[in-house]
Order: C-alpha cells, then sequence, then structure tokens
C-alpha cells in the first residue's frame, strides 16, 4: 500500500515538472498584435517630396554655377549636364508633393522654378500662377515669375512684377532689377533678339528704378541700420 501510494506521488510529481517545463516555468504572456503601421498623412508625405526636391535644387544651382565660372569647355558641358540632371530629378519631387497637397504653394513655386531652369516657360508661368492663387502676394513666386517674364520676352509684365514686389520686398525686387539688368546685357550681346529701342528704353526704366530705390533706401529699417554703419 506504502509502495503504491509513493508511486502515486512520483507519478503526480512527474506531471507537474512536465507541466512546469512546458509552459517555460510559468505561463508565457500572450504575445502582443503586430501594431499597424504609422499613419503617414498625403501632407506629410507631400513635405517629404518637397524638402528632397529642394535639396536636389540646392545641388542643381551649384552645379549650374559651376558650368558658368567654368573655362573649360569639357567641365562646362559636364556641370551643365548635371544642373539639368538635377532640377529634372528636383522637379519630379516637387510635382509629387503637388500631387500629395494641392495647396502646398512652395511646391508649387518650385515646379515653376525648376520647369524654368529647363526652359519650361509656359509651364513654369502656370505653377506661379498657382502658387499665387494659392497664397496671393506670395513674394518668392512673384520674383521668380518676373525672371519667367523676361526669359519669353514679355518686358511690361517683368516691370509690373518689379513694381508689385517694390512695396513689399524690397530685396527680392532689388534681385529682380539685377536679372533685368543681366537680361538686357544678354540680349544686347545679341541683338537680332530684340529691337535697340526696346533695349534703350528698358536700359532707362532700369536706371530710374535703380535710382529711385537708392533714394529710398534710408526711409527703410534696413537702409537706415546700414546708414548708421
Amino acid at each position: 500500500m506504502r509502495l503504491a501510494v509513493c508511486l502515486l506521488s512520483t507519478c503526480l510529481l512527474a506531471g507537474t515538472s512536465l507541466t512546469a517545463s512546458a509552459n517555460g516555468g510559468g505561463a508565457m504572456p500572450r504575445p502582443s498584435m503586430p501594431m499597424p503601421a504609422r499613419q503617414v498623412s498625403p501632407q506629410n508625405k507631400a513635405r517629404d517630396a518637397y524638402n528632397d526636391g529642394v535639396r536636389y535644387v540646392k545641388k542643381a544651382d551649384k552645379a549650374q554655377q559651376a558650368s558658368v565660372e567654368a573655362t573649360d569647355a569639357g567641365k562646362k558641358d559636364k556641370a551643365a549636364r548635371e544642373a539639368h540632371d538635377a532640377y529634372a530629378a528636383a522637379l519630379k519631387k516637387f510635382t509629387d508633393a503637388t500631387g500629395l497637397d494641392p495647396t502646398l504653394h512652395e511646391a508649387w513655386n518650385y515646379v515653376g522654378y525648376t520647369n524654368r531652369k529647363l526652359g519650361n516657360y509656359d509651364d513654369a508661368l502656370l505653377a506661379y500662377e498657382k502658387a499665387l492663387a494659392i497664397k496671393p502676394g506670395y513674394a518668392d513666386a512673384l520674383e521668380y515669375r518676373g525672371e519667367a517674364y523676361l526669359a519669353v520676352g514679355r518686358i511690361p509684365d517683368a516691370q509690373q512684377a518689379y513694381l508689385d514686389l517694390y512695396g513689399g520686398n524690397r530685396a527680392l525686387a532689388g534681385k529682380l532689377l539685377t536679372a533685368m539688368k543681366s537680361w538686357a546685357a544678354a540680349q544686347r550681346a545679341s541683338p537680332s533678339s530684340a529691337s535697340t529701342t526696346n533695349l534703350d528704353e528698358l536700359d532707362k526704366w532700369i536706371q530710374e528704378r535703380a535710382q529711385i530705390a537708392g533714394q529710398t533706401a534710408a526711409l527703410t529699417r534696413e537702409g537706415t541700420i546700414a546708414s548708421w554703419r
């Protein structure tokens, strides 16, 4: 009888041991359900695409400047190709951004900028219009659009762009005026593209605006600070 009780106890202990071993010394925590992937909004995706595009633009602008400054023909061509490819990559990113968030006026502005750099002036002007429709008076778009107007010979529109900028952003107005000077000089180098009379009128207008800007510079906060130095 004692032998039977001992055998029964041994079996019970063995069973308990096996059960504990199978459960790893205790009940394992229930595996948690896999967390769903973080939902990224189209607006955030658009911002990421926009930032990628800006990086390409910086690369493209640097390459373009290198092409302008290069004296070796081979290096000039290589830098120009690098600039073209980077502008094209940037344009794709900005186009993706506007597709994800059509209200992103900065992306529309850069769609215009990269199209202009690639020579797609009609597309550039349309993009600037969209940027300005979303944010009227957006100074960056006004300045870039002014340069696009120059590229297609719409001088009165470029002049109006300068006037629109002058009241609100003197720095960008000055940038556009400098672009107008450069454009006029380039046209004089190839007179077949513009009449001398029109260029003379533009040169006179540029000189007048530069003089007015110089006379009124001290009336602005920046001009006053500069005059103290």
